[in-house]
């Protein structure tokens, strides 16, 4: 085998995980069991630590990995501070924390094949996110840190391999414990190796991590590609290389060459060679069209091409203008957005690659164009999703400040990140103690110069729910408004030339399918008036920033429900917020055929709602809403017409109609003709579960996900929207349930299992797809309920 090959870049997915504990040193592997634990390097700070150690009984687990979405929920036992109970609540209830020391601490374990060729390579360990304190030990060795639970970061492993048996074990392991005891934010972060890990085999000359910047100039007769890479030489002696760069369009033919550069570095030494290339018709990258290009570099040295690395980019233009708004290929494009945490329903926060795809396609389908990563930089899975799916991104920093760790953070963030098209502005803060301050105004400077350095590309932004006009808001190049959409206008008067954006809005409260108000059971009803004092209705921040071209646009508080911060029920057992378009499951509530109708104008639509299962209220009045965009909307009840309105925009329609069992509907009419019907019936009992899957042909991977959607159905095939039955979900072949979730805000009922009832007549199931390929079926069973199956097939890789 050649040792100079190029590098090899493995994904490190299959682990053993065990709880170790936050303050019982037996129970925690004997970490730090000998006060002199860090004496010595390389000492027993273990017992897990060390290559030899039995880990046969541990759990073998997926990455990514959430331990804490497994775990019971834990209100607080009486008496217990304010403070604990607001912990406690906003990270869902789960038991985890300080009062938790054995569910706070996990060590995973996950053994590499090393062999004598890579003896002279450089190996490293690519970590894109661990929550939360987190040591890597190789072969009980220390050989890294982190204290992030956001921030990605690289681990240099070389040194303390084994490469045989002379060295005392062949056998070359990778422990790491993560301690999860305290949080950094005010929702619920989960526990463990939740992103993904890359074992990297490099040549001592090579492009490191991050070590390309290309940016795009759009001119009248093309697009200038230009090229920055970074080049190292970690050997112990001089190297004579060349650095040869292709681009690659979309359809995957060179569309660019680049001139190769010679290059000497002595050893320990590095450069950056900038290079260019004119690409004659560029595709630009757009929501609806993203275009990706790659420009492919190899490092040759000799007659060896010792290192290969690709860089994914788009060609297109981004600019916030204070007068026109948000920009892209120099045509307005209103951000139609919403906020995100990093949970679903059955994983947590470890979300499988397509279940990020799926997210984001729930919101595509809403008309939904960007995304906040709120309150921390997303995982890099997401962005290659946004990237290949048009979806705007705002990367957010977990924290505002200017000391070592934070600017440490945000370098890497910003590193990782900046050659993502779908990647539009970096934001330095949310609603900080110091926003309005001199002292915020410096911090936020000095991360400012730090985008400036690494990104000149990209504005600055704040999410700044006060003080608009002072402090860190003089500093950022976009003023974000959370929730104060109305004070706009008078801002822009004062301040013409500052783009603005609605950084957090509307914050409606609901439970899906809920349509009546009980404060006791800690329902809240679907229609959009219910939202905290310090919020609007969608309605009520829509209609101004639709109607306001200066208005960038604005993203929405929030696209998802997520664990913690259970909002307005801040006692157990809410463990989820209320604030979704969509559940917790990704299931639509009616405020997502709101947006729907006014994001997607050119798509006919008209939505009804409430349900039409009302019994012992016959003759009592049901308040009927519509959302929609056609001209008019008709309503007709068991065939009669209970008359047209027009359709108000950017608005609903309202009736109050005595209940009648039968048929509701609402037609959508423009110009006279019907282009849109939404129909409710009265359900009879629930008497078969009906079940689709997003998907059909799925990969064999070991990665992919099928998301399963089981309806309650009676029997004529009416869904039943109270039914609550319980389901049970099973796989044959190589596929197992990894997950489950209802919607439920105050479910209690556990994540990581293959049980769950429905909630307002809907359940979901999350299987992952094994790495055998053929056929499999998933099968769904109801109390008193007909069950259902499909048959999946599971393709090769590619």
């Amino acid at each position: 085998m050649d040792p100079r090959r190029p590098r090899l870049r493995e994904r490190l997915a299959d682990w053993r995980f065990a709880l170790g504990h936050a303050a019982d040193l037996e129970r925690d592997f004997g970490f730090g069991r000998n006060q002199r634990t860090f004496a010595k390097a390389g000492a027993a700070t273990s017992d897990a630590a060390v290559a030899a150690f039995d880990d046969s009984s541990w759990q073998r687990v997926r990455i990514p990995h959430d331990w804490a979405v497994a775990l019971p929920f834990a209100p607080p036992a009486a008496p217990a501070s304010k403070d604990t109970e607001d912990a406690v609540a906003a990270h869902g209830f789960k038991a985890i924390g300080r009062q938790h020391p054995g569910n706070s601490v996990g060590w995973y374990r996950c053994p590499i094949a090393v062999t004598a060729a890579d003896r002279g390579r450089r190996l490293w360990l690519e970590f894109d996110g661990v929550f939360r304190n987190c040591l890597v030990f190789v072969n009980g060795h220390i050989v890294g840190r982190n204290d992030s639970g956001y921030a990605p970061f690289r681990v240099e492993i070389d040194d303390f391999l084994n490469f045989d048996a002379r060295e005392g074990d062949s056998k070359n392991v990778i422990t790491v414990r993560v301690d999860a005891t305290l949080g950094e934010g005010w929702f619920y972060e989960g526990a463990g190796i939740y992103r993904h890990v890359d074992l990297v085999r490099a040549d001592p000359v090579h492009i490191p991590q991050w070590g390309t910047v290309v940016r795009s100039d759009v001119q009248e007769d093309g697009a200038q590609v230009r090229v920055a890479t970074e080049i190292v030489n970690t050997g112990d002696t001089p190297v004579n290389g060349i650095l040869r760069q292709r681009v690659i369009g979309p359809d995957r033919r060179p569309v660019g060459q680049v001139r190769d550069s010679a290059f000497t570095l002595a050893a320990g030494a590095r450069v950056t060679l900038n290079q260019q290339a004119q690409v004659a018709t560029p595709a630009l990258w757009s929501v609806e069209a993203p275009k990706l290009y790659t420009v492919e570099a190899e490092i040759v040295v000799g007659d060896h091409i010792v290192d290969r690395y690709d860089t994914a980019f788009g060609i297109r233009t981004i600019h916030f203008d204070g007068a026109r708004g948000f920009l892209l290929n120099g045509k307005p494009v209103k951000l139609l957005g919403s906020c995100n945490h990093q949970d679903h329903a059955g994983v947590g926060t470890g979300i499988p690659d397509a279940l990020h795809a799926w997210r984001v396609a729930q919101l595509k389908d809403m008309g939904s164009n960007a995304w906040r990563s709120a309150h921390n930089p997303p995982a890099s899975a997401l962005l290659d999703v946004c990237d290949a799916a048009g979806m705007l991104m705002i990367v957010e920093a977990r924290l505002n400040s200017s000391d070592d760790e934070a600017m440490a953070q945000l370098d890497r963030i910003i590193r990782r990140d900046r050659n993502r098209p779908s990647v539009i502005a970096w934001s330095l803060g949310n609603e900080e103690p110091q926003q309005g301050s001199t002292k915020g105004a410096r911090i936020t400077a000095e991360m400012q110069a730090v985008v400036r350095t690494l990104d000149p590309t990209r504005p600055t932004t704040f999410a700044f729910d006060n003080s608009w006009d002072t402090g860190a808001a003089k500093i950022v190049d976009v003023v974000g408004f959370n929730y104060r959409t109305d004070k706009i206008e008078a801002f822009h008067e004062r301040f013409p030339d500052v783009p603005t954006m609605g950084t957090e809005t509307g914050s409606t409260v609901s439970t899906r399918g809920a349509y009546v108000n009980d404060a006791a059971a800690h329902v809240v009803r679907a229609y959009d008036n219910e939202h905290p004092w310090w919020a609007s209705t969608a309605e009520a921040w829509w209609s101004i920033a639709a109607t306001r071209p200066y208005i960038a646009g604005g993203f929405i508080w929030t696209g998802f429900d997520y664990r913690g911060e259970p909002t307005p029920f801040a006692q157990f057992p809410s463990i989820s917020s209320y604030f979704g378009v969509l559940d917790t499951c990704g299931f639509p509530k009616d405020n997502y055929h709101y947006y729907r109708a006014w994001w997607r104008p050119d798509l006919p639509q008209v939505h009804l709602l409430p349900h039409w299962t009302w019994p012992g209220r016959e003759g009592q009045p049901i308040e009927v809403w519509a959302h929609g965009n056609c001209d008019e909307v008709e309503l007709l009840l068991n065939g009669r017409s209970l008359g047209r309105k027009p359709m108000p925009r950017n608005g609903h329609l309202a009736w109050s109609v005595p209940y009648a069992p039968g048929r509701i509907e609402a037609r959508g009419l423009n110009k006279g003709r019907r282009v849109a019907t939404s129909v409710r019936e009265t359900a009879g009992a629930a008497a078969a579960v009906h079940l689709t899957a997003d998907r059909r042909i799925v990969t064999a991977d070991g990665d992919d996900v099928v998301m399963l959607r089981a309806e309650i159905v009676d029997a004529r095939g009416r869904p039943v929207p109270d039914a609550d039955t319980q389901l049970t979900f099973e796989c044959s072949g190589d596929a197992t349930v990894i997950g489950v979730g209802n919607g439920n805000p105050t479910s209690l009922e556990p994540d990581v299992a293959s049980r769950r009832r429905a909630f307002h007549g809907l359940a979901q199931a999350i299987v992952r797809v094994g790495s055998r390929a053929g056929p499999f079926d998933v099968v769904v069973t109801g109390e008193g309920a007909k069950g259902a199956s499909l048959r999946i097939t599971a393709m090769p890789p590619a």
